[in-house]
């Protein structure tokens, strides 16, 4: 599949934010396609409409200049590309890791009302998609904060001890750290200097669950992994020690 402007090889080897300047949402549905043409097609399928959700429940969210669906592309194809993993929930599970915390009214089918409905939004992602996806996607889901504590300590607490008891949910969180922390220097404005103050403490917590030898990663992927978060500890002490 070529995306206008982007020769399929090209697209196919491109780094993920090079393709997501470049070419845009447009530029990282035609990667994304690209990546899964190699699984079987009830696979494909089942990530085709695990798109279209996610498309249409973040269709009003933005990262600051791009539309929020490209970071969900982005974790999911350095999944596949970079990390070497084909198992369909670990897939969609990543395109919909933020469906439950940013939009658990739509996804329930619920109006906006009251507390968030996230059981009723996990339980459709088990009817769709099965109860692997749903567990994966609790897994990565930030609790609601106590508002007498530190939001940014207690979201380090929630990684470590979601992650520590889910082997394949740390996939999902440490390619949502790339995008999030080695992805920093695509940020703009005061977002730069917050989202370093708040990701600069997990990079010693994710090093050292990467290490683990229950982590389903390859030797390669694991070396890939190490050397982005020696590149984010670089950058985030670039912002932080200049501010």
């Amino acid at each position: 599949m070529d995306t206008p402007g982007a020769p399929g090889r090209a697209l196919a080897t491109m780094p993920l934010h090079a393709v997501t300047e470049v070419y845009g949402e447009a530029g990282l549905r035609g990667r994304f396609a690209l990546e899964i043409a190699d699984l079987p097609e009830h696979d494909r399928a089942r990530l085709t409409a695990a798109l279209d959700l996610a498309a249409r429940l973040h269709a009003e969210q933005r990262r600051i200049r791009e539309p929020y669906l490209n970071h969900l592309l982005r974790v999911t194809i350095r999944i596949k590309h970079y990390y070497g993993i084909d198992d369909p929930d670990v897939l969609i599970a990543a395109l919909l890791h933020d469906s439950v915390e940013d939009q658990p009214y739509a996804l329930a089918g619920v109006p906006v009302n009251g507390e968030p409905p996230r059981e009723a939004a996990l339980a459709r992602l088990a009817g769709e998609f099965g109860p692997r996806v749903a567990t994966l996607v609790a897994s990565v889901t930030n609790p609601r904060y106590a508002p007498d504590r530190d939001a940014h300590e207690q979201y380090r607490e929630h990684v470590a001890a979601a992650l520590d008891r889910d082997p394949w949910a740390r996939v999902i969180k440490i390619s949502d750290f790339t995008d999030n922390g080695v992805g920093v220097i695509h940020a703009t404005g005061p977002k730069v200097v917050s989202s370093a103050r708040k990701y600069r403490p997990l990079v010693p917590i994710l090093r050292e669950l990467v290490g683990r030898p229950d982590t389903p990663l390859s030797a390669g992927a694991r070396e890939h992994i190490l050397d982005q978060l020696d590149l984010a500890e670089v950058r985030f002490a670039a912002i932080l020690d200049e501010s």
